[in-house]
């Protein structure tokens, strides 16, 4: 029997996508996805100095009131590529507005692939005309055109009921490595049928992005381009979302749900991952403190290998703990993979190896570390770090 979804898709939201030549294994590579009617937009951006053009000039045009979609190239990232660069950037904008007739300011735009390499204006000036021509309402082409080295496609959705309307929440991402976000994530995608403000669309992303992509990382590094957008058209007719209202806190449950399943889907889909773990920390001395202390662990490559390995090696544990900046007594220490207790009150559990060996075998591996200083806690979730990760970035260019 076929599972029933747990959503449906948003209303008023149609896709386009093609292979317009920019990829040399001759896959999609430029998609669009547009709302029948005009939507309000937020977005997050990546915090790295070195900013991508598409970047710079999403900024720009969401200062818009209105939207009718975004489109996103893939093969080629447009960064550090000077003022040329940005005329690619704002000339794809115009193209796209002329064929969908809205100004170019009401529009977004995404790249992801190489760096320091110019746009083929030629193949896309070929390619858009073919896009919004085919527009439908099925995503999985535009899920497949974003991608570059993923493993597939990644996507998820939510349907929630506010104010006696359902409201449909549905989203997609691409990222496999560069990927250690201090915003967001490589790409993401998210559509919604609510009726919500502006300003309120604005806060439900950065605090669904802020718990969810900005707590995942593959390998630390953040890249020039990563970016989430949202877009909001109405279709759903509820009353208006105000923030702080119950409604609203439901919107925003859901999206957290939606941005959650599409991280974790980018950190298990990473480049020559084998597993992941979620790294939760509790009792620290504050909220922030235990994420300083999550993000040292997740971060760290002695940790990451030794979760590729199956060993669970708590020692290194510890030493990232204890790299965080944060003060705490490691007599006061406990550590916990899944339900083993590795460590109590600093010291090790004797004869518990063979247990936590068993953990450390499962693809997604759950670690646990009370620090016993306070009320704090956050978790941060991580991959591993695999020989094949090292192949696919040695030889990603040549």
């Amino acid at each position: 029997m076929k599972k029933k979804s747990l959503y449906t898709m948003p209303k008023g939201f149609r896709f386009g996508f093609t292979s317009c030549g920019i990829k040399k294994d001759g896959l999609e590579d430029l998609g669009v996805m547009v709302s029948d009617v005009p939507a309000v937009a937020a977005g997050t951006f990546t915090k790295n100095l070195v900013t991508a053009a598409p970047v710079i000039l999403s900024k720009k045009n969401l200062k818009s009131k209105k939207h009718f979609g975004v489109i996103c190239n893939s093969g080629c990232a447009n960064a550090a590529t000077g003022e040329r660069g940005m005329g690619d950037a704002v000339e794809t904008l115009n193209l796209l507005a002329s064929g969908i007739g809205c100004k170019p300011s009401e529009l977004l735009v995404a790249s992801t692939g190489v760096t320091v390499e110019f746009l083929p204006m030629d193949k896309i000036f070929k390619g858009i005309p073919g896009v919004i021509g085919n527009m439908i309402g099925d995503p999985a082409g535009f899920t497949r055109a974003i991608l570059t080295t993923d493993t597939g496609p990644k996507s998820a959705g939510k349907s929630v009921t506010v104010g006696g309307k359902r409201v449909n929440i549905w989203g997609c991402t691409k990222g496999a490595g560069m990927y250690h976000p201090n915003m967001a994530t490589m790409l993401g995608f998210l559509a919604t049928d609510a009726a919500v403000s502006k300003s309120a669309l604005n806060s439900a992303l950065k605090e669904a992005v802020d718990i969810t992509y900005n707590r995942s990382t593959i390998d630390g590094d953040t890249s020039t381009n990563d970016s989430v957008f949202i877009l909001a058209n109405g279709l759903a007719g509820n009353r208006p979302l105000a923030k702080g209202s119950a409604d609203y806190k439901k919107f925003v449950s859901a999206l957290i749900e939606v941005c959650g399943s599409l991280a974790e889907q980018i950190v298990s889909g990473g480049e020559g991952v084998k597993r992941i773990a979620n790294v939760v920390v509790e009792k620290a001395s504050s909220d922030a403190a235990a994420l300083k202390v999550a993000k040292s662990i997740a971060g760290s490559l002695l940790v990451k290998t030794a979760l590729h390995g199956g060993d669970p090696n708590w020692g290194r544990i510890l030493v990232a703990a204890g790299n965080a900046g944060v003060k705490f007594s490691l007599e006061k220490l406990d550590l916990y993979f899944g339900k083993t207790c590795a460590m109590k009150k600093g010291a090790p559990i004797p004869n518990a190896e063979k247990k936590l060996a068993v953990e450390m075998k499962n693809k997604k591996v759950e670690i646990k570390l009370v620090l016993n200083s306070g009320k704090g806690s956050s978790s941060y979730l991580f991959s591993d770090l695999s020989k094949e990760y090292v192949t696919i970035n040695a030889d990603y260019r040549t």
